[in-house]
C-alpha cells in the first residue's frame, strides 16, 4: 500500500436498473484521511454509488480500488473486510438489544459468548476514548436518544475494523446541537487517520464539515472541488445545471384574523399513548406558521388530527369562530369542502394510490368536485387535462399523465401531492414536509409557491425536520418535543442555537421564546 495512494477509487462504474442508467462512468478519488462530501439532487445517483461501495449492488462495470489495490465487492461482508462500514440513513441496530450486544451481533468471538463479549468490552471502552464516541455500553439501544444512537452505529463499525466510514444523510434525524457533536466526532476521526465519505444534501453541513466535494448530476459525476474553493450557490448550480435561489425571498407577514384556534388539544393512541399534550396554536391568515422538532414528537399526529384523520382525545379546533370537533365537518373529505388543504407527511401512505396513474392522483379526494364527476362515471378527459397543466406548472418528470404514480421518482410523486392540494386554492394549508426528497430547484418553486398563497390571506402551516427550512419560510416558529409545545417564537428572532435546544426540550432557550401554556 503506498503512502500516496486515495484511501478509495472509482474507475468508470456503471450501474443500471433496467432502463434506466443510474450511475453512468462514475470515477471518483478519496484521499485517505480527509472527509468527502458527495452531493447531488434526489435520483443524482449518489446512493447508488455508495451501495456499490458497500456492496448492496454490484458495478455492472468499472472498478474499486482500496488504499490503490484492486479490490472485488460482492456483498457487505467483502465491503467490511476491505475495511469500509456505512451508517445508514435508518439505523441497522435491534432497539431490544444492549449497546454491546448491538456491536459484536454477527462477530461474537467463537463459541464462549462470556469471552467476546469481556474482550469487546474493553475494545469498546477504547474506541469511546479515542474518538470521543462515549456511550453506555448496557444501555438498551431502545432507550437512547438519535444521537447516540447514531454513536453506536459509528462504533460498530470501527470495531468491525472501519478505516474508511461512510455516513448516509446523518443530520436527518438529529438536533442542530447533536449535528455539531456529530461534526467534532468526525473531525477527530480525520485526525486520527479515518477516511470519511459523507453522503447529503444539505450544503451548510458540506462547506462546514469537509475537505473535498463531489458534485452528481442525473447520473453522471459533473465536479470534484475544494470545499475552501467553492460556496453553497456555486455547488447548488453545479447540482442543478442552474442558478438557485437558496434563500426565501419574503416582505414580512401581515397576519389578520385567526382562522383556526387549536386549544388544550390532546391525542392518546390506541396503544393508551400519549401523543399530543394540551396543544395551543393559532393559525393566522396571511401567516406561515413553522413547526420545529425532531422527528416522533407529535408533529405527525397534530397534521393528522388538524387534517381530520385522527379525532382527538379532547381539545378544541375552531375555524372561523366555529367549533369543528365533534362536528359533521370533521373530517378529511368534508374539512377539504370548507377550505383546508393536507399535504401528508407519507406520500406514499396518505398522498397517493402508487397503483393509479398521475392523472388519477391529481384529483383524489377532489374526484367528487363537478368538473370531474359525471354522476356514474368520472371526466377522463378533464383529469387528464388537469394533470397536464399542474405537470407543466410543477414540473413534473416525466411529463406523462398516464403514467402510475409508482413510476416517478419521490420527488416528482412530492411535486404531485403539492400541486393537487395548493391549486385547490384552500383557506388553510396544512404541509408535512413540503420538500422531503425534492431537488434543490424544485425547493426554490415550492417555497415560492407558498409564500405567494400566504401573501394572498392563506393560512399556513409547515413541518419540517429540515430548521433551515422552518427557519427561513415561516414567519412565527412553535417548537414540538415529547408531544407538547415547548415554546413560540417570532422566526426573525429565532437562532439554530434556540431553536436547537427547545427542540431537545429545553423551555428557557430564549428569554423572547414565549413558553407554552
Amino acid at each position: 500500500m503506498s503512502e500516496q495512494s486515495p484511501a478509495l477509487e472509482l474507475r468508470r462504474i456503471n450501474k443500471s436498473f433496467g432502463p434506466v442508467h443510474a450511475n453512468k462512468d462514475i470515477s471518483l478519488s478519496v484521499d485517505r484521511g480527509s472527509i468527502h462530501g458527495i452531493v447531488g439532487e434526489n435520483g443524482a445517483g449518489k446512493s447508488t454509488l455508495m451501495s456499490i461501495v458497500y456492496g448492496f449492488y454490484q458495478a455492472d462495470s468499472g472498478d474499486i480500488c482500496v488504499n490503490g489495490q484492486n479490490c472485488h465487492i460482492e456483498n457487505p461482508q467483502s465491503s467490511i473486510e476491505a475495511g469500509i462500514g456505512m451508517v445508514h440513513q435508518h439505523f441497522m441496530l435491534v432497539d431490544t438489544f444492549t449497546v454491546l450486544e448491538n456491536i459484536v451481533l454477527g462477530v461474537e468471538g467463537g463459541y464462549r459468548l462470556s469471552a467476546g463479549l469481556a474482550s469487546a468490552r474493553k475494545e469498546l471502552i477504547r474506541l469511546e476514548k479515542e474518538y470521543a464516541l462515549e456511550v453506555n455500553v448496557d444501555a438498551t439501544v431502545g432507550d437512547l436518544p438519535v444521537g447516540l444512537r447514531q454513536r453506536v452505529e459509528i462504533l460498530k463499525a470501527l470495531y468491525r475494523g472501519a478505516e474508511i466510514l461512510i455516513l448516509d444523510e446523518p443530520t436527518g434525524v438529529l438536533t442542530p446541537q447533536e449535528a455539531d457533536h456529530l461534526f467534532r466526532i468526525l473531525d477527530t476521526l480525520r485526525d486520527q487517520g479515518k477516511t470519511v465519505i459523507l453522503i447529503t444534501h444539505k450544503l451548510r453541513e458540506i462547506m462546514a464539515i469537509t475537505d473535498n466535494v463531489s458534485v452528481m448530476r442525473r447520473g453522471e459525476m459533473v465536479a470534484h472541488v475544494k470545499t475552501s474553493e467553492t460556496s453553497k450557490a456555486a455547488l447548488a448550480e453545479l447540482m442543478v445545471g442552474r442558478s438557485v435561489l437558496l434563500q426565501v425571498e419574503k416582505e414580512p407577514a401581515r397576519p389578520k384574523d385567526t382562522l383556526v384556534a387549536v386549544r388544550n388539544l390532546t391525542y392518546i393512541d390506541a396503544d393508551d399513548v400519549p401523543r399530543l399534550k394540551d396543544i395551543n396554536l393559532d393559525l393566522k391568515a396571511g401567516e406561515i406558521l413553522g413547526i420545529a422538532g425532531v422527528s416522533g414528537n407529535g408533529q405527525s399526529e397534530l397534521l393528522e388530527v388538524l387534517g381530520g384523520m385522527l379525532t382527538p382525545t379532547s381539545g378544541s379546533i375552531r375555524f372561523e369562530g366555529k367549533e369543528l370537533v365533534g362536528s359533521k365537518a370533521f373530517a378529511a373529505r368534508n374539512l377539504r369542502k370548507i377550505g383546508f388543504g393536507h399535504v401528508p407527511e407519507d406520500r406514499h401512505r396518505s398522498g397517493l394510490v402508487l397503483s393509479f396513474s398521475a392523472n388519477e392522483c391529481t384529483v383524489l379526494g377532489y374526484h367528487d368536485k363537478p368538473e370531474y364527476n359525471r354522476g356514474l362515471r368520472l371526466d377522463r378527459r378533464a383529469m387528464v387535462e388537469t394533470c397536464q397543466t399542474y405537470i407543466e406548472k410543477y414540473d413534473v418528470r416525466p411529463p406523462d399523465p398516464y403514467l402510475k404514480a409508482s413510476g416517478f421518482s419521490g420527488g416528482n410523486q412530492q411535486k404531485l401531492v403539492l400541486a393537487r392540494e395548493m391549486e385547490q386554492n384552500p383557506d388553510v394549508l396544512l404541509v408535512g414536509q413540503p420538500t422531503r426528497g425534492v431537488d434543490i430547484g424544485a425547493i426554490e418553486f415550492i417555497h415560492k409557491q407558498l409564500i405567494k398563497m400566504r401573501d394572498a390571506g392563506k393560512a399556513i402551516l409547515v413541518v419540517s425536520v429540515e430548521i433551515e427550512e422552518v427557519m427561513s419560510l415561516a414567519d412565527r416558529i412553535a417548537v414540538m418535543f415529547d408531544g407538547g409545545i415547548v415554546g413560540e417564537l417570532a422566526a426573525s428572532e429565532a437562532t439554530e442555537a434556540q431553536l436547537g435546544l427547545m427542540m431537545a426540550g429545553v423551555r428557557d432557550a430564549s428569554s423572547g421564546a414565549k413558553a407554552a401554556v
